[in-house]
């Protein structure tokens, strides 16, 4: 039962998306560049806090 619940999920999931793409690309590039800003920082943070430990945490 939980998994055709996830696959519903799933679908409906990817039908906003595709309605969002088609409806309003613009704002969907925006949505992604918002995305990958967020990893971007996330994968910077990581490498700051790694290179403090490695700086014996100072």
């Amino acid at each position: 039962m939980a998994v055709q619940g996830k696959k519903i999920a799933v679908y409906v999931l990817v039908v906003f998306v595709l309605y969002v793409i088609i409806t309003d690309p613009e704002k969907a590039a925006d949505y992604v560049q918002i995305g990958f800003e967020g990893v971007s920082n996330a994968a910077r943070s990581v490498g700051d806090f790694m290179t403090w430990m490695a700086n014996g945490g100072e």
